[in-house]
């Protein structure tokens, strides 16, 4: 069958594309038109194959793996099928993968399509890639172009890259019109609540505290920035020593683009988008729970640092440690 076929990994390429655009993958940090995204990507992919196209598969996640507003709209989209895996407790994707790998070699076997174009950077597809590779079909990857790269494309798995056919990229300019960073400089106004009035209670016989009039008034709670009290502010030459586990002495960082120098970079990062995409009540809500971090904050970290200086790297223990405290101490600076 002389058609092709176009599997996106949607958290793979709403993650590159939006750290391109707003410097995290943290998905309130930007906004998406994916009505253009596709028709770019279904024009760029025609340009390389002269194809008509099959369909898009387009690959989620969400609670349950139920259409959330966002996915209803993507999958109304001309030849554009939204598949959906489930978000697990701690905000990990499942079942996306197993669910791409799979349609891609049914595609294969079913000779439904001769080239399938694969947007993912996850290396656990490479199994999948050969076994359609040995049903005749060819698989091309598609990456977000990086010049600075040794693969040319951003985050994906050399394992992955070794196996696929050829390698393609999406055009910049395309990403920088189709992402649109949202980030305010401070957090919106927590919505007000409408509350009834309750019922008048009955006067106390004699009062047991202090007479209103020897209370002192207390203001109302601002409605921009909320003065909280922070805890002393950690300076960057201080945050340069990572104490072990065992606290037998700091080591010392090595000097300038070495991961902890990173880890800071983007612990900072997501500390600014995160500030300027929520409302009073989740700051005070995050605060309150601090030294822990939500899930979905975590994630976030881990994800944008891995993209930078890999899987390895970030789950070192002393990585992991200064992402956290570098959101902790921008948090400070900006509250």
């Amino acid at each position: 069958m002389t058609q092709s076929a176009i599997f996106v990994d949607a958290g793979f390429l709403i993650a590159v594309g939006g750290t391109h655009v707003a410097g995290t993958s943290l998905r309130s940090a930007f906004r998406v038109d994916y009505d253009k995204l596709v028709q770019g990507i279904l024009k760029r992919t025609a340009e390389h194959s002269g194809l008509d196209v099959l369909r898009v598969y387009w690959y989620d996640a969400s609670k349950d793996a139920l259409f959330t507003d966002e996915h209803k709209r993507i999958g109304l989209l001309p030849d554009v099928k939204v598949r959906l895996g489930r978000i697990s407790y701690n905000g990990e994707q499942k079942g996306v993968d197993l669910k791409l790998g799979l349609d891609l070699v049914g595609v294969a076997r079913n000779r439904a399509a001769s080239v399938a174009f694969l947007m993912s950077g996850d290396d656990d597809l490479a199994e999948a890639v050969e076994e359609a590779q040995d049903l005749g079909m060819k698989v091309v990857l598609v990456g977000l172009d990086n010049p600075n790269h040794r693969l040319g494309v951003t985050s994906v798995a050399e394992h992955l890259a070794l196996r696929v056919d050829s390698i393609i990229t999406l055009p910049t300019d395309l990403i920088e019109e189709c992402f649109t960073k949202t980030v305010a400089e401070q957090p919106r106004p927590t919505p007000a609540v409408a509350v009834l009035p309750p019922a008048p209670a009955p006067a106390p016989a004699a009062p047991s505290g202090p007479r209103p009039s020897d209370m002192a008034a207390r203001p109302a709670p601002p409605r921009g920035r909320i003065n909280l009290p922070a805890p002393p502010r950690q300076h960057r030459s201080e945050a340069h020593l990572v104490y072990s586990s065992g606290g037998t002495g700091p080591t010392i960082l090595p000097p300038e683009d070495s991961p902890l120098d990173v880890a800071f970079e983007v612990g900072e990062s997501v500390a600014t988008n995160w500030y300027g995409t929520i409302t009073q009540g989740e700051l005070i809500e995050l605060l309150a729970d601090r030294p822990i971090l939500p899930v979905e904050i975590d994630r976030v970290l881990l994800k944008d640092c891995a993209q930078r200086i890999g899987e390895y790297k970030t789950d070192l223990q002393g990585v992991r440690r200064a992402l956290r405290e570098a959101f902790w101490t921008k948090l400070d600076q900006l509250i």
